[in-house]
């Protein structure tokens, strides 16, 4: 019988699934910096059997933006391997015929180009860092408010992240005031949403069973995947914390130093 548990589970592994932002890089200043032995690792797993897809919540910046930045770092990436919510977001809203007022970061801002913004019926929340004034928090709010059937759309649930300098709040603090103060519940797009991971899944071609997620959120990058049925391996790198292995609620199937490490073990128990 198959082992399903870590890191025996790794022998019969098809895909592996990695967060960016906290595993591969640390964002900040400039382009952020590489974490240590991550773009050695990116490599390993290009080189091996497996497939593999980058899954982030960045909503600071287009997907072409965003890879480029890894690739100055010295990522082997590119952006069809790159699952974004931005565009998800962009195909629910032409799917339904929405017209969204925009709470985003001026960044990915051209990912909405093709979408209708005139007399808005909805709103989509990203990570919009300085933009989260009250001003704005405040219009985002008075468009949901005056809608008979007020619709909030989330690109992540994210309560903060880690930069060079340190943590920030993330959007899903922000959504919460949202949906507090309108009587609503946000539809997320973007980690944790099952339907997010799926479409990772779909891409590759595999079973949930097939692929393991890398991350260094609990809740949305390890909870999230386990949810749809993948394996979740935790790094202690990015915005991970001590207390993230006694939370209540989600236990990672692993928890590792970082990618590097991750990454041999998975490649030492396939007998690479």
């Amino acid at each position: 019988m198959a082992d399903t548990g870590w890191p025996g589970c790794a022998k019969s592994l098809k895909g592996v699934v990695l967060d960016m932002c906290g595993v591969l890089y640390d964002s900040g200043e400039g382009d952020g910096v590489a974490i240590p032995g991550s773009i050695e690792a990116v490599e390993k797993l290009k080189a091996s059997d497996l497939q593999l897809r980058f899954c982030t919540n960045e909503t600071q910046a287009t997907r072409e933006k965003f890879v480029a930045k890894l690739q100055r770092l010295g990522f082997d990436i590119s952006v069809s391997e790159v699952f974004s919510p931005a565009p998800a977001a962009v195909a629910v809203l032409k799917e339904k015929g929405l017209r969204p007022h925009l709470l985003v970061y001026d960044g990915v801002l051209p990912e909405f180009d093709s979408v209708d913004k005139t007399d808005p019926n909805c709103v989509v929340i990203g990570d919009a860092a300085e933009n989260f004034s009250y001003q704005n928090v405040n219009e985002a709010f008075r468009v949901l408010i005056g809608l008979e059937k007020p619709l909030l759309f989330s690109l992540g649930q994210g309560r903060y992240y880690k930069e060079t300098d340190g943590l920030k709040l993330d959007v899903g603090v922000y959504m919460k005031a949202l949906e507090y103060a309108c009587d609503l519940e946000a539809e997320v797009i973007g980690k944790p949403s099952s339907m997010f991971f799926q479409s990772v899944l779909n891409d590759m071609g595999l079973h949930p069973h097939e692929a393991l997620m890398i991350g260094d959120d609990l809740v949305n990058d390890v909870g999230g995947a386990q949810r749809c049925g993948m394996k979740g391996v935790q790094v202690r790198t990015g915005k991970y914390r001590p207390t993230d292995e006694r939370h209540p609620t989600v236990t990672a199937d692993g928890t590792v130093d970082n990618l590097a490490q991750s990454v041999d073990v998975i490649l030492n128990q396939r007998g690479h």
